[in-house]
């Protein structure tokens, strides 16, 4: 079993990518409810927990339901990150997990996320100070490299690995990919082969369904797969996965009424942790997803969307429950 030492994981552990705006409590409730084995905070800045920014302290929240969580880190400054590990262990995850893979603009051109795939001694030093400041099991999720002139991964893992870190989650693009275009395993593959290797490897990129987790399983050996774009508004897609590479049968998709009652799980998950205000805002990004493929789901939407109280969200929910709208995709 690929155990983050002392964190119990299954044969063919399914994670949950961290996705800024929407790995927040409410969505990690969801997919824990639906198989998701590990699961990880959005992603902090260090700079804004070192200035005690309230939106950097309040992703530091973490709950029993969600063990085994992750909180992860990113930043530009060495010593800072150190800090913030210590800081980020007194919230009380189970690891803390270092990104080295976001490509957005506004975080890596100030030097952090994926940036650090250009200074690989830098990354190390960084590292290193994460091991150094928490007891905790420290975790790195990262890309190909920055660009197809720098495919420095395989440098990455043993490097890091050597400096104490404990699991490996690589996404199969460079940073100049973004998200575009086919994500490429084979070089995940080629740590994974390395014998010099020992910690798990985790592979990210384009899985979307049962299928492609078992063919990629197969493929590229790895030791699980994270999760991103295809868990929002569809959490089912860790029970679909699980059943699929254990019995190689498809389940059938959630029903409406299944669809409903997460939605609406969702729902009071966002207002118990953020208020009704905040918590109302925030679902509206989710509805359009939770019920993709419904006859009608534009106006559903929209409803939903205008909504200004939780007592008209649910009461709509009611009429789609009650309503012959049935589900053609």
């Amino acid at each position: 079993m690929p155990n983050i030492r002392n964190i119990q994981l299954p044969d063919f552990p399914l994670l949950l990518a961290p996705m800024e705006d929407v790995s927040d409590p409410p969505f990690r409730a969801v997919c824990k409810a639906n198989g998701a084995d590990l699961m990880y905070t959005e992603f902090i800045s260090s700079e804004g927990l070192i200035r005690a920014a309230a939106k950097s302290r309040q992703k530091l929240d973490v709950f029993d339901y969600e063990r085994p969580i992750g909180i992860q880190l990113f930043g530009s400054d060495v010593e800072t990150m150190g800090e913030c590990a210590a800081i980020s262990t007194e919230a009380g995850p189970d690891l803390i997990d270092i990104n080295y893979g976001c490509p957005v603009k506004q975080v890596a051109m100030r030097g952090a996320g994926a940036a650090l795939l250009r200074d690989i001694p830098k990354m190390v030093a960084m590292t290193a100070a994460v091991v150094k400041n928490t007891p905790l099991p420290v975790t790195v999720k990262t890309r190909l490299g920055w660009d197809n002139d720098t495919l420095n991964v395989e440098e990455v893992a043993e490097r890091l690995q050597d400096v104490g870190i404990e699991a490996l989650t690589v996404h199969g693009r460079t940073r100049v990919q973004l998200y575009k275009g086919e994500a490429d395993w084979r070089l995940i593959a080629k740590i994974k082969e390395n014998p010099r290797i020992k910690i798990p490897i985790f592979g990210n990129g384009d899985i979307d369904s049962p299928e492609k987790a078992l063919e990629y399983k197969t493929r590229y050996g790895v030791d699980g797969v994270m999760i991103g774009r295809a868990a929002i508004g569809y959490p089912w897609i860790f029970r679909e996965v699980k059943h699929y590479v254990t019995t190689g049968q498809k389940l059938a998709p959630p029903t409406l009424e299944e669809r409903i009652a997460m939605c609406r799980m969702h729902f009071d998950k966002s207002l118990e942790w953020k208020g009704p205000k905040a918590g109302i805002f925030e679902m509206r990004r989710h509805y359009a997803h939770y019920f993709r493929g419904l006859e009608g789901a534009k106006q559903w939407r929209t409803r939903l969307v205008d909504a200004e109280n939780g007592e008209q969200v649910y009461a709509i929910l009611e009429e789609i429950a009650a309503s012959d709208a049935v589900l053609v995709g």
